[in-house]
């Protein structure tokens, strides 16, 4: 099976990273945009030992689980991997695959798994966004990569976004082309909070700050828009119209969360509230512990935590993030909390001397905390809650968690990102 071979091959199963698994010649071979059932014919693209990349080319029979997919731009927008699926076929395939590893893997069993939680929208659930933008010989483009390419697919209309989001999109195609450097516009970054007040990061090549900036600030005074301006880092990231910050509600724990521009917050608030109200009730409160959360953010558990806790520290590297945390502590009247600027593995050395956690919440970027976890391994807290985007470096995590005296009470597999292949989770882990 030679690179750019054509071959055809029957899909047997979707994996992990959204993709149809099918066997030609004795090797696995991955296409995107397939549906078990689905015979296909498909080009492969990258060969190694064990298995192969193919792209689509045609589908010869289509599977019985298919639909036909809402968005017109679906297979070339690199957004979305699953709306050839319906809805109940997407979260069957995300459990499937989701105990598929932690259970193959051996750190989970039937009784630990929880039927996932799903989305109560499966569209319009998304309030933050990155545009991708270019300047083309036909006009300005915006909207999102194609997938595993830097080519921009002009997006007139995405079913993710929320109405607020949406009508960003359509201002910046009608108006971008017509500022003194649409060219110097790689990337608009756009945030709506629960008051559908919006903020706008324009990032901008250096050379264009001079020319671009005023006629920025015009557009924004015009649309009562937040804006400001990055260049390069996010460090340079400077705000020049507007006072709003993304607001964020977390009714069930009576917490209100301010995140300005450039800091982290859930792409979907109403799972993001299913998600903290999980946090919440696997943690036990009683009034009597001591909590660090790790990789805190603006305090999206630690203030909800620290309502039952008799203290919460928080810890996140994006020094803004803190000061936002902070801020969120103090409009909260909760006082019960301190956060720290400063790196995950530091904070634990330094905080941890003196006096031991009763309960560590991790909730690392998708690349995870394998340093952290020897740390905590040493120190043994004792019990843990990991919350994931990422099943696989997920799986990867808890190995030497379980295999340094911890053991998994329950694993919650949530429904975050319909649409996509993505699975967030939470797992409460107890020191044996």
């Amino acid at each position: 099976m030679g690179e750019q071979r054509q071959v055809e091959l029957s899909i047997e199963t979707l994996t992990h990273g959204g993709r149809g698994l099918g066997f030609c010649d004795g090797k696995a071979v991955f296409v995107p945009l397939t549906a078990p059932g689905d015979r296909v014919l498909a080009r492969v693209c990258q060969e190694k030992k064990r298995y192969c990349s193919a792209e689509l080319i045609e589908i010869l029979e289509p599977s019985d689980l298919r639909q036909t997919p809402p968005c017109p731009r679906f297979g070339d927008c690199g957004g979305c991997q699953w709306q050839h699926l319906s809805y109940q076929q997407q979260l069957a395939w995300k459990e499937r695959i989701y105990f598929d590893l932690l259970g193959r893997s051996g750190l989970a069993t039937n009784g630990q798994l929880q039927a996932i939680m799903p989305a109560p929208q499966q569209f319009h659930y998304r309030n933050r966004v990155q545009f991708k933008c270019r300047m083309t010989a036909d006009g300005f483009v915006i909207g999102f990569y194609r997938a595993g390419q830097h080519f921009v697919v002009d997006t007139e209309c995405c079913l993710l976004l929320m109405p607020a989001v949406q009508r960003i999109l359509t201002l910046l195609r009608c108006t971008m082309e017509r500022a003194p450097r649409p060219d110097a516009v790689p990337q608009v970054d756009v945030t709506c909070g629960d008051d559908d007040a919006v903020q706008l990061v324009v990032h901008l090549l250096p050379d264009a700050v001079m020319a671009m900036r005023p006629w920025l600030q015009d557009l924004a005074r015009q649309h009562d828009l937040t804006l400001s301006l990055q260049v390069g880092r996010k460090d340079s990231l400077r705000r020049i119209h507007g006072g709003s910050d993304q607001v964020l509600n977390l009714p069930s724990s009576g917490v209100s969360l301010r995140v300005r521009a450039g800091g982290f917050a859930q792409i979907n608030p109403q799972q993001n509230r299913v998600l903290v109200e999980t946090v919440c009730r696997l943690a036990g409160l009683n009034g009597s512990e001591r909590v660090l959360d790790l990789f805190c953010g603006a305090g999206n558990f630690s203030l909800p935590l620290a309502r039952n806790a008799r203290w919460v520290d928080g810890v996140e590297a994006f020094a803004p993030a803190i000061e936002d945390a902070c801020h969120n502590a103090v409009a909260n009247g909760i006082d019960n909390v301190a956060f720290h600027a400063e790196d995950a593995t530091e904070a634990i050395a330094r905080l941890w001397t003196k006096e031991d956690y009763d309960l560590v919440v991790l909730d690392p970027p998708r690349s995870g905390c394998y340093a952290v976890i020897g740390e905590l391994v040493r120190r043994r807290p004792a019990r843990i809650i990991y919350v994931s985007c990422d099943p696989a470096t997920l799986a990867r995590d808890l190995h030497p968690l379980m295999g340094g005296g911890y053991r998994l009470v329950v694993s919650q597999p949530c429904d975050m990102f319909p649409q996509t292949w993505h699975v967030e989770s939470v797992c409460l882990l107890q020191r044996s």
